[in-house]
């Protein structure tokens, strides 16, 4: 098993993650990452200490609370392949969250560094960003659940649906370099889910003096780790393509830089976008 793929365990409840990204595990600073599969009835309890935490609520519904303020009734979407946002809550760091769950629930915990700059709030669909990048076989469905326009400390959250026989994160492009204004240093993971459940994604990690380059058939609800490098995704003939991704580094901003031998695809009219 390649270093970059987290698999998905069994817990015994709904208390412990499904996968589990620290930046200890992942020999990096910034970007955790964790998803839980909680029944109806069932309760996450945490303190966020020193992170602020995105939680979105890839699928169900649920009761979320923190120290201050609380929702009832979060949630719309009862599967990620229905296609529209889904619905969060930003959590910052030294504060607390109890997410009970409403139906079985499919929750994915966003973590990076937090500075104690916002107030904790619930991001509902109508208030993500909704773009369609590329065109012919590289389009893909964004949704901007917590882009650098809206107010964190570290984190950006954003979700990708690649058709099938689709392209994403194309054409590659990489953002491993604190270079601004041309380029940002940011840690990346990415959470896939795949429909019908059977199927695989492939993604490529690579950089230009290919000491790290490694191709990944990725499974339903396994984490792909991107430390550095070019990071294409193809979602094979029959198969839909969701990932989630978290991204955070020093500077909360994405820029990123096309692979050089393939930045010609970008000037003919592809969105070099995630």
């Amino acid at each position: 098993m390649s270093r970059l793929i987290v698999s998905p365990g069994k817990p015994a409840d709904g208390a412990t993650p499904m996968v589990s990204v620290s930046p200890e595990s992942a020999g990096w600073k910034y970007v955790g990452f964790e998803t839980y599969r909680l029944k109806a009835g069932e309760k996450l309890i945490r303190s966020t200490e020193s992170n602020e935490v995105c939680l979105v609520l890839v699928a169900g519904k649920a009761h979320v609370k923190t120290s201050n303020r609380e929702w009832r009734d979060v949630g719309q979407r009862m599967s990620v392949f229905e296609g529209k946002p889904p619905s969060a809550v930003y959590v910052p760091n030294g504060d607390r969250y109890e997410v009970e769950a409403i139906t079985e629930l499919e929750l994915a915990v966003c973590q990076a560094p937090g500075y104690g700059n916002h107030a904790a709030r619930l991001i509902l669909p109508e208030q993500i960003g909704v773009e369609v990048r590329g065109q012919g076989t590289t389009q893909r469905f964004i949704h901007n659940i917590l882009p650098e326009q809206q107010p964190a400390d570290s984190l950006l959250v954003v979700e990708v649906f690649t058709p099938a026989g689709h392209w994403s994160s194309y054409p590659p492009h990489k953002h491993d370099k604190d270079a601004l204004p041309e380029e940002s240093l940011l840690e990346e993971t990415y959470y896939y889910r795949v429909e019908p459940e059977q199927g695989f994604a492939i993604q490529r990690v690579y950089t230009d003096d290919r000491s790290l380059d490694e191709t990944l058939a990725v499974k339903d609800g396994e984490v792909v780790l991107v430390p550095e490098g070019y990071h294409p995704v193809s979602a094979p003939p029959g198969y839909q393509v969701y990932y989630l991704n978290v991204m955070a580094g020093p500077t909360r901003t994405w820029k990123f830089r096309n692979d050089p031998d393939h930045e010609w695809i970008a000037k003919a009219g592809q969105v070099p976008a995630k």
